[in-house]
Formats: C-alpha cells, sequence, structure tokens
C-alpha cells in the first residue's frame, strides 16, 4: 500500500484525545462566540500523553473580532498573529483531580494557512506544525479540510528546507534535526537548539515515515537505500538555499521579539501565567491581586522586586 501524506496527516489530526483535553478546547471555542473554526492541540502534553504542565492549544477564527478582545489587540493579531493568554480550568479535570492550565494562541484560519508557505520569512508556524498536532474542534468538514492542507504544506514546507539546508545524505532523522537545529536557533527561545535531537527521538519511526512522504509532495527527487536517503539537491541550489535562510536567521529574533513585545500589551492573563511558572520551579504559590489581573503592565516591577526579596529571582 502506497501511503500519501494527506493520509499521514488526516490520521495524526484524528487522533484521540483525553477527555479533559476535549472538554477544554471546547471552552475555548466556545470563547470565540461561534467564530471558531477549529481548534488545534499541539507540543509536550501531545507528544508526552500528560496532562500536567501547560497544554498548548491554537484556537483558529473566522475573523479577528470573533475572539472577545479590545480593539488594540485585535488590530494587534491582525499586523502580528498570534495572540495569546492562558487559563486554569479546575473543572475540565476534576475528575483527575487536577487544574488543568492551558497556553493558547488565536489567529484566523487564513493566516494560519498563509503562514506555512515556503516563501515566509517567519519559520515559527510551519516548523511547529510539521511535528504532530490533533484537531480537536473543527466547526464542519471544510474546516478540518483547510487545517490538514495547511498542515500538509507546513510539513512540505519543512522537508524543502531539510533538503536544501541539510546533509548530502544521511538518514531521515538526521535531516529533521538538523533543520529542527537551524529553525530553533531563528527564534528566541528559552531551550537550546540540542532540543532538536530529543524533539525527534521521541518519535523518530514517525519522521522516518514522514519524510519521503514529504520530499514527493514536494517535488524533491531523492534516492533510498536501506536508512540512507540522498535529495537530489544541486551545489548552486544548496548554495542559493543557504542565501535565503540566512535573511530568515536574521529576520526571526526581530519577528519574536516584536511578537513578545505585543505580547506584553496583549497576553490575556498573563499574571495567572508568571504566578504559575514562579510556582513550578520555586515551589512558591503566589496569588495574584485583582489589581494585578487587571493592569499586568503596571503590576509588574511590584511583582519582579517581591520575587527578588524572596529568592526566587536573583
Amino acid at each position: 500500500m502506497n501511503e500519501d501524506l494527506p493520509a499521514l496527516v488526516d490520521a495524526e489530526l484524528r487522533r484521540p484525545v483525553p477527555p479533559a483535553v476535549a472538554a477544554l478546547a471546547q471552552r475555548l471555542a466556545a470563547r470565540a462566540r461561534g467564530g471558531a473554526l477549529a481548534v488545534l492541540f499541539y507540543g509536550s502534553a501531545l507528544r508526552d500523553d500528560a496532562l500536567d504542565g501547560v497544554l498548548d492549544f491554537y484556537v483558529l477564527v473566522e475573523r479577528a473580532d470573533d475572539w472577545p478582545q479590545s480593539r488594540t489587540a485585535a488590530w494587534a493579531n491582525r499586523i502580528l498573529p498570534p495572540n495569546v493568554g492562558y487559563l486554569e480550568d479546575p473543572g475540565a479535570a476534576a475528575s483527575a483531580n487536577r487544574r488543568l492550565r492551558a497556553k493558547y494562541a488565536v489567529m484566523t484560519l487564513a493566516q494560519f494557512r498563509r503562514a506555512m508557505s515556503v516563501r515566509r520569512i517567519d519559520t515559527t508556524l510551519w516548523a511547529r506544525f510539521s511535528q504532530p498536532c490533533a484537531c480537536v474542534q473543527a466547526r464542519h468538514a471544510a474546516a478540518f479540510e483547510a487545517v490538514r492542507e495547511a498542515i500538509c504544506d507546513a510539513i512540505v514546507t519543512a522537508a524543502h528546507w531539510a533538503a536544501a539546508l541539510g546533509p548530502p545524505a544521511a538518514d531521515a532523522a538526521s535531516y529533521w534535526r538538523a533543520l529542527y537545529q537551524r529553525t530553533y536557533a531563528a527564534e528566541l527561545r528559552v531551550e537550546s537548539s540540542a532540543r532538536a535531537v530529543d524533539l525527534v527521538g521521541r518519535d523518530a519511526a514517525r519522521f522516518t515515515r514522514l519524510l519521503p512522504l514529504a520530499w514527493r509532495a514536494a517535488g524533491i527527487a531523492f534516492s533510498a537505500a536501506e536508512d540512507r536517503m540522498v535529495p537530489l539537491v544541486g551545489a548552486a541550489e544548496r548554495a542559493e538555499a543557504e542565501t535565503r535562510w540566512q535573511r530568515r536567521r536574521r529576520l526571526g529574533r526581530p519577528l519574536n521579539l516584536l511578537r513578545l513585545l505585543k505580547a506584553a500589551l496583549t497576553f490575556e492573563n498573563a499574571t495567572d501565567y508568571v504566578a504559575w511558572k514562579v510556582e513550578r520551579h520555586s515551589g512558591l504559590r503566589i496569588e495574584p491581586t485583582a489589581f494585578q489581573r487587571r493592569h499586568p503592565l503596571l503590576a509588574a516591577p511590584a511583582l519582579y522586586w517581591r520575587l527578588r526579596r524572596l529568592g526566587v529571582l536573583r
């Protein structure tokens, strides 16, 4: 049986998730007041099948205004998507006697699809969604199909860069590791690029199965013998791809910095997210005040000095 890329992506998107994750995705979709087209679940919680830590979601809406937010936040999301937020939900996992925590990003489906193009300077979205994800909510079949096409585009874009920038010949996992080391280096990240090795190693069979399907979908000729793969990419094409990639690397970090600055103004429930991070890493629980929740920027200096006095920050 000859498998193709859409079939593999379809199966991944339809993978089952814990009921608590489905309930939280439904709650996020409901906030969009009927405008949510799909909710995607991705990241370490999906890979590890774990509910501790923070669950990562993308909420894809029809229009930026479908998400309840200020006019400034909606405008910012049109210019530099996505907007992000944090949610704690004790109800979704009550049977497990735990509080679920989620970080979510919101953007339109049209923006999401455009972000997967090989021509985009920003590498963040296609790199993230060439990794496994699940479509937990979809308004209708057409929305699901649009998400599937976008994920296929992300993988094809990743495969294009893996062939053009990777080793002349190697096993499939090595191409993915080399690619993610490149994308990590092009972003502002706390993790080192060595995390790419761990990321691929956790699901090496998936990435090995994926690469030939993605290269065929991308129209990249290659030869394969046992575990050795050779993309037929000439020296001139590699040099031209390297030049284009260096442009993405130069601009990638400023783009991520702009997103961080935007998040300082638009991040929903930022203070609760900081409190959870502090508790996670230090064991110290800080309960934000109503003022801190309403005005996180104004409250930030006092919170910073309080954490310094408590020895949490050094």
